[in-house]
């Protein structure tokens, strides 16, 4: 990779965060004062990916063609009379309850979906460019229990315990946007968690958010909602900031009528839509590998199909995510080789289409932080990377195959995540960095690099520095208490989540409050 193409991926705003800019004393300090300039963040968000294919070329193309014939051949049940009747305007074939989608209609529907998405913040310096080969770690899932922070043991999640997620994510510079991670178990009701649920990711953060809509209903009074923290009707579709998680397959292919319904009314309001298909292999899909992508390929083609019959080239993360379950037992497998190895074959079907992938990763089945958890995580993260998927969802904080959340888990994947986009940016190779000169002097001279010009140049640029792993020797670190990573963690989670301030102005918060039942206590 060229040093311009890795300057390209490193904007101004990328210094921000960074550990070199935060540092303000000790040898990093006084590195930091003598430099010229600030540091760019060595490890930025967005680097490329696509060094690992677990797919040839012809297996591509059969598996491409077998998804192809299964929507031409044996079709999709359960289509609702509304999407049925924009199918067949489009050329479908409708029989016996199932919907049959020619070849010719997915080849459109690709042709026709956006090659590259602006997910957008709240605050526009935070949006982010998705697809290309460009990679971004983000968040996801629907956690019901939350690991403690204090206790240290599960408990159901809460509104409070969302929002807290929110706001902590939104200061960690590896997280490049932020889903609802957990379900506000202490609401009732579908409209309130709904509602509820978006105020949290609008107070909480100005990355870009995502959440799920459980009814189409609920759809027009959040962006209602949306319009009134941006002070007049019409702003937030005209700039949408939130997007939506939407399930509108059902494995196996089938549609989900209400799914249907909130894409329907998604579409409406110019809301970005991440169709995802969440099969499971030897249970809602096939276990061998090469079929199950087979069909979930075409599950997720038929989402495609359905948005572009409801509006060609709406904006959708094409979002086929490959589940894996212990066939010992049913229960699903969040960590493995399987599950890395689907994922990152399903980001590269996704890329050779040239759709914006998404898949999911990082869902450790361990309840605890322990070994387990880093292993799973870091080989599941790793490989969809490398991969190239575009967004890669489920990347921080997830525990117990999706059931658990932590805060102090957060903290820690986002130093994994800077580490494998420290691996994506690659070794820049130009005569400069190469350096012959450099080594004929210092050989020739005082025999080591320590404090060379370009030592210190390459410190700031070209290495990242985790927050929480400990690079002390044992001696210090038994000084210093013997802490291990969780504890550590633990810490700058609690530091993080003091700190951080509310995104809503009072005058904002007041009136969305007075048009809904906010049950989050006012955080001012």
């Amino acid at each position: 990779m060229t040093e311009a193409r890795v300057r390209e991926t490193v904007p101004a705003k990328a210094i921000e965060g960074s550990v070199m800019a935060r540092a303000t004393g000790g040898r990093a300090g006084r590195h930091l004062r003598r430099s010229k300039a600030l540091p760019i963040n060595p490890a930025p968000p967005g680097g490329f990916g696509g060094q690992y294919k677990p797919l040839s070329m012809s297996d591509m193309e059969q598996i491409y063609d077998v998804a192809l014939r299964l929507l031409e051949e044996l079709g999709v049940g359960e289509v609702p009379d509304r999407l049925r009747d924009l199918f067949v305007q489009q050329g479908a074939r409708f029989e016996s309850g199932r919907i049959y989608i020619p070849r010719r209609l997915i080849a459109q529907a690709v042709a026709a979906a956006p090659k590259t998405i602006t997910l957008h913040g709240r605050d526009p310096a935070r949006s982010i460019e998705v697809g290309g080969d460009r990679v971004h770690f983000g968040t996801g899932g629907a956690a019901v229990q939350t690991l403690d922070l204090d206790s240290g043991d599960y408990r159901a999640s809460t509104l409070q315990d969302l929002y807290d997620f929110a706001r902590l994510q939104d200061q960690l510079t590896n997280v490049s946007w932020f889903t609802r991670c957990c379900v506000a178990t202490d609401l009732v009701g579908e409209e309130a968690l709904d509602i509820n649920t978006a105020y949290a990711l609008l107070a909480g953060t100005s990355k870009p958010v995502a959440t799920s809509f459980t009814l189409a209903d609920h759809v027009a009074p959040i962006v209602k909602m949306m319009d009134m923290a941006e002070g007049r009707e019409g702003a937030f579709s005209e700039r949408p900031w939130l997007a939506a998680h939407i399930s509108p397959m059902i494995s196996p292919l089938r549609f989900g009528a209400d799914a249907v319904e909130v894409c329907f009314e998604c579409v409406a309001h110019n809301i970005t839509v991440s169709c995802i298909t969440a099969a499971q292999s030897g249970a809602t899909a096939p276990a061998t590998p090469a079929a199950f992508l087979a069909q979930s390929l075409a599950e997720t083609l038929a989402a495609l199909a359905m948005v572009h019959v409801m509006k060609p080239g709406h904006p959708m993360i094409f979002s086929n995510w490959p589940f894996v379950i212990d066939l010992r037992s049913g229960a699903f497998s969040g960590g493995g080789g399987e599950i890395a190895l689907m994922n990152a074959a399903s980001a590269q079907l996704s890329n050779w289409l040239g759709l914006v992938s998404g898949v999911a990763s990082s869902m450790t089945d361990s309840k605890a932080i322990d070994a387990q958890y880093g292993a799973e995580k870091g080989v599941t993260a790793l490989a969809a990377a490398l991969s190239g998927a575009n967004m890669i969802y489920e990347s921080a904080g997830m525990t117990a195959a999706l059931l658990g959340v932590s805060f102090e888990g957060f903290v820690l994947d986002n130093d994994m995540l800077g580490n494998i986009y420290r691996m994506l940016r690659g070794v820049e190779v130009t005569d400069e960095n190469l350096g012959f000169d450099v080594i004929v002097d210092v050989v020739q001279g005082e025999g080591h690099f320590l404090g060379h010009p370009q030592t210190m140049a390459a410190m700031e640029r070209d290495y990242f520095y985790p927050e929480t792993a400990d690079r002390e020797a044992p001696i210090t670190w038994r000084e210093r208490g013997s802490m291990d990573a969780q504890t550590r963690a633990k810490a700058t989670a609690r530091t993080l989540l003091q700190r951080h301030p509310t995104y809503l102005s009072a005058q904002a918060d007041a009136r969305i409050r007075a048009a809904f039942d906010i049950q989050l206590p006012p955080q001012r």
